[in-house]
């Protein structure tokens, strides 16, 4: 087994099989999406021809919604799956986002959230896509003063109750709309029906991995994932790898590609990436000793270089020239073909 040409093949960063943005997002299940401008490069960079115009069509018509879901952070899902999703995870996702609040000192009445929910609806509803600044405009027109991070709260506790998600993409500044304008059919899931489709779609699109990895990726409890897998039953096997000392079970789909992945390919991945995050254990792909290069203790990751799959080298976004750093291993070939890909689509 070569857990790491797998990985590349089943997260679609070599031989991508998928034409357009939303197709690829439904296939992932959730994808990471702290980075408002790169979220769309991580998507497009798995398909066929990445297009930042396909990327904002799949957007702004609400194939793919953007909300804070699992860990409280931000995901991209695909329109079949926001209900399901929402349904299965949002209790989870307000018990860690009250955490923060907590830890900062900051309590919000019910009171408060339904007066302020009220103008949060009013204004999505008369505006359409509307930003922050736009609801801080609209709070101050009812002489509310508010601070960023209460606003911030605000909004995410009007997301996880399925009132805002994303609205227009903008170039630089995320908005929000009235999910009921954005969402137009509610399509609905037992628990059991839900956690199987979060594993299955997981294990596709990240194998190999372990229980551990979905248990974090996903934010549920370890038993709900452990039901996720036993409701699969045979469509899932596990295989051993690893040195004695660090041998881990991992989880394959019956379909598992296995083919296309070929030597020599340099990946310029955008930072909060599935190819790290998916994981719990990121070590099959990045050398702890490096690891530091790739994201800190306090969950921020950055851009980073991947060449045959294992994580090697820093790149910066956003310029003019390619510029990459290498921590890792001795690297002749340059990175201009992958460089090409990623302007051309930025230019799209």
């Amino acid at each position: 087994m070569n857990p790491v040409a797998l990985r590349l093949l089943n997260q679609q960063l070599v031989s991508p099989q998928f034409s357009g943005p939303a197709e690829l997002v439904s296939y992932m299940g959730a994808m990471q999406a702290q980075e408002y401008r790169l979220m769309r490069w991580a998507v497009a960079m798995r398909t066929k021809k990445p297009s930042a115009k396909a990327f904002k069509k799949a957007f702004d018509s609400g194939q793919i919604i953007r909300l804070h879901l699992m860990r409280g952070t931000w995901q991209l899902v695909s329109v079949e799956d926001y209900w399901p999703l929402l349904n299965l995870c949002s209790s989870k996702a307000l018990a860690v986002i009250n955490g923060w609040m907590s830890s900062n000192k900051i309590s919000i009445p019910e009171e408060e959230v339904k007066r302020i929910r009220e103008i949060l609806v009013r204004t999505a509803a008369n505006q359409g896509s509307v930003t922050k600044e736009d609801f801080v405009q609209a709070l101050a027109e009812k002489d509310i003063v508010m601070d960023d991070h209460r606003l911030s709260y605000h909004i995410r506790y009007a997301e996880l109750s399925g009132t805002l998600c994303s609205g227009d993409l903008l170039p630089m500044k995320a908005t929000y709309a009235l999910t009921a304008d954005k969402v137009k059919t509610h399509f609905k899931m037992d628990r059991d029906e839900t956690l199987a489709m979060l594993a299955r779609k997981y294990f596709q699109s990240r194998q190999p991995a372990t229980l551990e990895d979905f248990v974090w990726w996903s934010g549920l409890n370890i038993n709900d994932c452990r039901r996720g897998i036993e409701i699969l039953g045979d469509s899932l096997h596990v295989e051993t790898h690893g040195r004695a000392s660090q041998r881990r079970e991992f989880y394959f789909t019956n379909d598992c590609r296995t083919r296309g992945f070929r030597k020599g390919k340099y990946l310029l991945i955008p930072p909060y990436d599935e190819y790290l995050i998916s994981y719990k254990s990121r070590d099959i792909v990045l050398s702890p000793d490096y690891s530091h290069k790739a994201h800190n203790n306090s969950g921020i990751f950055q851009p980073v270089i991947a060449h045959d799959g294992m994580i090697c080298g820093n790149w910066t976004p956003f310029k003019e020239d390619l510029q990459a750093t290498f921590f890792m291993g001795e690297h002749v070939t340059d990175l201009q073909e992958e460089w090409k890909r990623y302007k051309i689509y930025q230019l799209k």
